[in-house]
């Protein structure tokens, strides 16, 4: 048992020369943008544009906003369920590094950032419409994202994931579009404003499942709040550099994504609601096909479904019911707290 349900840590890097592996879901954002004619024209900018922010938010002893750039590794983790060498791609995130031409020296940035799933893709495109065929009128089933966060919060307890990182990660993605949003007082001088909601969105309640708070900032500069995601203690366990990486990182790709939310042209207002039909927006100067990852959303659950959840089904049940999260009443309490 002690070889069943381990974990392989690999990393490539997010250049203009990246190539997306063959495990990579071709949804994700980084996979997306290195396809087709304009592949390297897209990586380029795209790394231009994180720098660029990257200067503007670290901007103390910057006068020139030239002094950082950022390196970003892509983080694949593969689980190998039986041990017996044969294992399915479970999570990919992003790992920033941060180069100070200054000192001459390289330094830490954020684990996490993005977050790409097979699993997730499956939840959300195969077993979630499916119940709603069923159930039209009913809420997500009761043990909808338990599996998925159990393998999450596994990964993150593992030796592989211990030994490559000393930080636990902080998943930034954009805000509900079906929730309303509104600004507190409260200022982080990195984060910016905080915002609030009465109510958690559906993927707010499935990060909870993986042990993962949530808070909303919108930084300084930026016309739209993001959704961080997290454990332990988002304002005290990362610098403001770590920060700073992955709201750099990870608002270039939502202008590139989502630019009526977060290239609009205007600002989120003290009580604000996103809107995938705001027509007030700019376009980046890269090529994104939105729709193919919307389509292929699906394919890639179906992929899963075939390759990964019917032949393992009886293990994956047995594993689940037997495993115990040790963070999940404390995380939950955390949410109430916050909620309250």
């Amino acid at each position: 048992m002690s070889k069943q349900f381990t974990y392989s840590i690999s990393s490539i890097r997010f250049d203009e020369n990246y190539q997306p592996a063959d495990s990579t879901r071709l949804t994700t954002n980084f996979a997306n943008l290195a396809r087709g004619e304009s592949r390297q024209e897209n990586l380029r900018k795209t790394l231009t544009m994180i720098n660029n922010r990257f200067n503007d938010l670290a901007h103390w002893d910057n006068p020139t906003a030239d002094r950082y750039s950022v390196e970003v590794d892509i983080i694949s983790a593969d689980l190998d369920i039986e041990g017996n060498g044969n294992t399915f791609p479970v999570i990919e995130t992003l790992k920033t590094t941060i180069i100070d031409h200054k000192e001459n020296k390289r330094i830490d940035g954020m684990i996490g950032n993005s977050f790409s799933s097979y699993v997730r893709d499956y939840d959300f495109s195969i077993v979630l419409p499916e119940h709603f065929d069923n159930n039209p009128a009913s809420p997500p089933p009761a043990d909808f994202g338990d599996l998925h966060g159990k393998l999450f919060q596994h990964l993150l307890n593992s030796e592989v994931y211990q030994a490559s990182f000393n930080k636990q990660p902080v998943i930034c993605l954009s805000v509900s579009s079906s929730k309303v949003y509104q600004r507190t007082g409260n200022q982080h001088p990195v984060l910016g404003f905080e915002y609030k909601q009465d109510e958690y969105s559906l993927t707010d309640d499935y990060f909870h499942k993986m042990g993962l708070t949530v808070r909303y900032f919108m930084p300084s500069g930026s016309v739209a709040p993001l959704a961080f995601y997290f454990a332990g203690d988002l304002l005290r366990d990362y610098t403001d550099l770590e920060l700073i990486s992955a709201i750099s990182t990870m608002e270039t790709f939502q202008k590139i994504y989502r630019p009526e939310i977060y290239n609009a042209n205007s600002t989120a207002a003290q009580v604000y609601q996103p809107s995938l039909k705001y027509q007030d927006y700019s376009l980046t100067q890269i090529v994104y096909d939105r729709e193919e990852r919307s389509q292929m959303a699906v394919t890639q659950g179906k992929f899963t479904e075939d390759e990964f959840i019917k032949p393992y089904l009886a293990i994956l049940n047995e594993w689940a019911a037997n495993y115990v999260v040790t963070s999940d009443t404390v995380q939950k309490e955390a949410v109430k707290k916050r909620a309250a």
